[in-house]
């Protein structure tokens, strides 16, 4: 969840003349990748099953089928793939070449790209957003197909009833719009980027300023649509409890093509309160943030205050330091925010006109980096280009995940500032999310995402890099970043979130991947739900159809146990 530093939605790390850069560095990489590639296999018997299941439809074979070989086809093959990739180090990459894209117009589609697919051993990765840290969902060692879902992004909100049936291939931010469009007074807990699908991010838990009123994305899911591995169209009743438990948190990549999702709103405020102030290490924000760690988590569940660190040059002395950025949103006015500021962390220092009261909408305008005075129709698109929202959705980057259970000393707080420091400027960032409020009242076993009661907070830690060249160092210093925090986070397994997924964590040996060699990453993820999700997959995919170097393995001989 990228935060920003003020309430017009402007970054506080002034990225402007880098962004124009990573600009410059994605159409370059565009270019640069060869208009051929060659996948070993042949793909003409799936495009042949395919014509033949789909040929009493109304729409023809090509209006969905994209090859790099077809001379008919092959510039919207490069334009669909690129599109939705918005990590550029997998621009490049040779397995970021799929046989087949197919961009179902209709959910009725899905079963025959599934079964078409499985009869001619071509593995399928489904594509919602393209925002998998690790490009999972449009790479892969063997031959495969992309099943691009953008096209498959109806929504419809019933206000009456207080539910929504979402395609999978909506993002956020058209999710966020439609309900708005809908009323002023109704949400709900989906995460803070516009362009993030859906599909990806409830299947892995799903967080956002909403979460510690009214829990995750996908604590809020209550029905949805999956095609199995047989080709079935199956519903929450059809499923069954366990599969439906499953993919609420447990990747549904590893289970089926989600094809669409039923989501249970919420109420919200019709005014909200938001602020963002910065500190620099000149301002305190040593003791800020290590203050933080002890009020954030324990604030009314009304309250959502994160923070964002970076580096910035002072421009008096030409020296960089550390700068803090403080990002919130209130669930009311701005009265009631300051005096419950001033009751639990007046070191803030937040005054009135640090604060601005906004529709909810335009709160989310706010988390998603743009001017809240600006129309919420922006959110609709997925890859806005909006001057005033200074924001880069695409360049090379390596992510690492943790939770923390204790407050880091203010020693070790300084030892980070250290390494940050140690990264060129803008070229890393971190973010910090306070948990508690309505999360530490739900279950372990709810669903399979499991951090809950005594997680005090999120870490994430981000490297960004413009040359390839660059790649090696931003992968050791992120690294080695990670590794100075093995003292402060959680331990026995060291935790980390599926959706920030991070294949140093481990990855899976095929199709023969044991419980044992998958829980190297799957304990990490899910905690004792590890276990439960190998069986739902064994029941759901006995023969590991779905599978990709993180998914659920199925459950092989007893000693693997």
């Amino acid at each position: 969840m990228k935060m920003i530093s003020t309430t017009t939605g402007s970054r506080s790390f002034s990225k402007f003349s880098l962004f124009i850069v990573l600009a410059a560095a994605a159409i370059l990489i565009c270019f640069s990748i060869p208009a051929e590639s060659r996948n070993e296999g042949d793909h003409n018997q799936f495009l042949q099953c395919l014509s033949l299941r789909l040929q009493n439809d109304s729409h023809r074979i090509s209006d969905v089928v994209y090859t790099p070989n077809d001379s008919s086809s092959s510039s919207s093959y490069w334009w669909v793939l690129r599109k939705s990739i918005h990590n550029l180090r997998f621009m490049l990459a040779p397995t970021a070449r799929p046989q087949v894209i197919v961009t179902p117009l209709h959910e009725s589609h899905i079963p025959a790209i599934v079964v078409c697919a499985k009869q001619n051993e071509m593995q399928i990765r489904t594509r919602s957003g393209g925002h998998d840290y690790e490009g999972l969902s449009y790479t892969s060692p063997v031959p495969f197909v992309i099943v691009d879902l953008f096209n498959l992004n109806h929504i419809d909100i019933d206000v009456e009833r207080m539910t929504g049936w979402v395609q999978t291939g909506a993002t956020n931010g058209q999710l966020y719009y439609a309900i708005g469009q809908k009323s002023n007074t109704i949400g709900f807990p989906a995460g803070s980027c516009p362009t993030v699908g859906v599909g990806g991010l409830f299947s892995g838990g799903g967080y956002g300023p909403l979460f510690r009123k009214y829990g995750l994305a996908a604590d809020n899911i209550v029905d949805a649509r999956m095609v199995d591995a047989n080709g079935r169209m199956l519903d929450r009743k059809s499923m069954g409890k366990d599969v439906f438990w499953a993919i609420r948190g447990g990747g549904g990549a590893s289970f089926g093509v989600i094809t669409a999702w039923k989501i249970k709103l919420v109420t919200v405020p019709e005014t909200v309160t938001i602020f963002s102030v910065s500190r620099t290490l000149q301002q305190n924000a040593t003791e800020l943030v290590h203050k933080w760690q002890y009020v954030a988590p324990f604030m009314s569940n009304d309250m959502l205050l994160a923070i964002n660190v970076g580096t910035i040059t002072v421009p008096s002395t030409g020296e960089r330091t550390v700068q803090a950025s403080f990002n919130s949103m209130f669930l009311g006015r701005i009265d009631q925010l300051l005096e419950l500021l001033q009751q639990s962390f007046p070191e803030l220092g937040v005054r009135r006109e640090d604060c601005l009261e906004v529709s909810y909408i335009q709160a989310v305008l706010f988390f998603g980096g743009y001017n809240v005075l600006q129309s919420p129709e922006l959110l609709t698109s997925r890859n806005p280009e909006v001057p005033s929202a200074i924001r880069a959705t695409r360049f090379s980057f390596k992510a690492k995940t943790d939770y923390l259970h204790k407050p880091i000393p203010k020693s070790g707080i300084e030892g980070m500032w250290k390494l940050l420091l140690e990264r060129a400027p803008d070229m890393a960032e971190l973010l910090m999310v306070p948990y508690g409020g309505r999360m530490s009242d739900i279950p372990e076993s709810a669903i399979p995402f499991p951090h809950r009661a005594g997680t005090l907070y999120k870490f994430q830690q981000l490297a960004h890099w413009i040359r390839p060249e660059e790649s090696e160092a931003s992968f050791r210093w992120v690294r080695s970043f990670y590794g100075y925090l093995t003292p402060f986070v959680s331990k026995s397994p060291r935790l980390g979130y599926l959706n920030y997924r991070d294949l140093d964590l481990g990855v899976n040996n095929g199709d023969k991947t044991s419980y044992r060699e998958a829980s190297k990453w799957g304990l990490r993820y899910y905690k004792s739900n590890f276990k439960r999700l190998v069986q739902v997959k064994t029941m759901i995919d006995p023969t590991n159809y779905f599978r990709n170097e993180q998914s659920i393995p199925v459950r092989r001989a007893r000693k693997n146990y």
